[in-house]
């Protein structure tokens, strides 16, 4: 027989009311109480009727997370940020793929799941400002990313252009000039890639550096392999460069592959820095000196964001837009100071520049 609310009750040796305000994380309960009942609910194996829950008191207790590829290690790292944070506030996380479809986009806005979740977060990647009427839903809704912007739901974002020019003034303090930008996308204006090279061209103009196209890489998906492949292209081309801005770490642990198996030294003939800072590029050789988002940042906002619209009376508050701070993280893919050193070398076959370098940023 399934386990019931009185089972966990008796077990606990208190009421089922008491029972019913655990399972619904009523504020004013006794700690020991609480411990007791929730370690009955653990022995006995009891399973919360979500459908009962949610006719009693309008809320599912699960919330969604769609995002364009958990393939990515970005997203699958955000999901488990987010799937965290929710559990903290004791919400059940539906995660759903959408492979960057704009028919399976619209299918998560507006498909049949979104009656099983109680609000929805969300990482769009085709649909954009001119599907800005699509987001105006009624229920709690938190967007994530760069495609759409001024939209009618709260909205948090990393600082792409800001990230993507600090991470160009990096190499350009290092002493690099013949800068490569990995992962463009030819016409982009909204949207990560483009607002990356915009950040990338914005420090060089302000370095006095020219904008060269020919040192501009494009790539459709950013994976390792597209990674390595605009790489491969760059160097094939025989365009001269000293370092390299990838527009997210796979991308830049591609770029990384490509420039070994030619034989190109990294960091001492061409420096590269990444944007994500996702945990692989801590153990790569080298290990990956990237642009750190903010990500566990963007997790607990959006789940808090998420939670205040599901508060009574909080519907109707102006919706929200929230840069998202960044740091940069120095590890081994560029030049580090080093006391002992006698000389930085003489230029690589790709024409690295020495410089000046900065000191290592902590991980944590």
């Amino acid at each position: 027989m399934p386990v019931t609310m009185h089972d966990v009750a008796a077990r606990a040796s208190v009421s089922v009311k008491t029972v019913s305000n655990v399972i619904n994380d009523y504020p004013f309960i006794r700690d020991t109480t609480k411990a007791r009942v929730l370690a009955a609910i653990d022995e006995l194996g009891y399973q919360v009727n979500l459908s009962a829950r949610s006719l009693r008191t309008g809320r599912t207790g699960i919330i969604g997370l769609a995002v364009p590829y958990l393939s990515l290690p970005y997203f699958a790292q955000l999901a488990d940020a987010v799937m965290h944070v929710a559990d903290a506030r004791g919400l059940t996380v539906l995660i759903e793929q959408t492979d960057g479809s704009r028919e399976r986009e619209l299918e998560v806005l507006h498909g049949a799941r979104r009656k099983m979740t109680d609000g929805l977060i969300f990482s769009p990647l085709a649909l954009g400002n001119e599907d800005a009427g699509e987001f105006d839903v009624d229920y709690p809704l938190v967007l994530l990313g760069e495609r759409v912007f001024g939209g009618p739901v709260d909205h948090i974002t990393m600082q792409n252009v800001e990230g993507a020019r600090a991470a160009t003034e990096h190499l350009i303090d290092l002493g690099c000039r013949r800068i490569a930008a990995v992962g463009a996308h030819l016409g982009e204006v909204v949207g990560s890639a483009g607002l990356r090279l915009q950040g990338y061209a914005e420090a060089l103009a302000a370095r006095g550096i020219p904008y060269d196209s020919t040192l501009v890489a494009t790539a459709g998906r950013w994976y390792r392999s597209d990674g390595a492949a605009a790489m491969d292209a760059l160097l094939s081309s025989g365009v001269e460069m000293d370092g390299a801005v990838c527009f997210n770490d796979t991308l830049a642990l591609g770029a990384i592959y490509s420039l070994q198996m030619r034989g190109v030294r990294v960091p001492q003939d061409v420096a590269v820095i990444g944007f994500d800072d996702i945990e692989e590029g801590r153990y790569s050789l080298p290990p990956l000196t990237t642009v750190s988002p903010g990500r566990d940042v963007i997790a607990r906002d959006a789940v808090d964001l998420l939670v205040t619209r599901l508060d009574a009376g909080s519907r109707d508050r102006a919706p929200v837009e929230r840069q998202v701070p960044f740091t940069i993280v120095v590890r081994g893919s560029t030049p580090q100071a080093d006391p002992g050193a006698t000389s930085p070398g003489a230029p690589g076959p790709h024409g690295r520049l020495p410089g000046a370098s900065l000191p290592a940023t902590p991980d944590a």
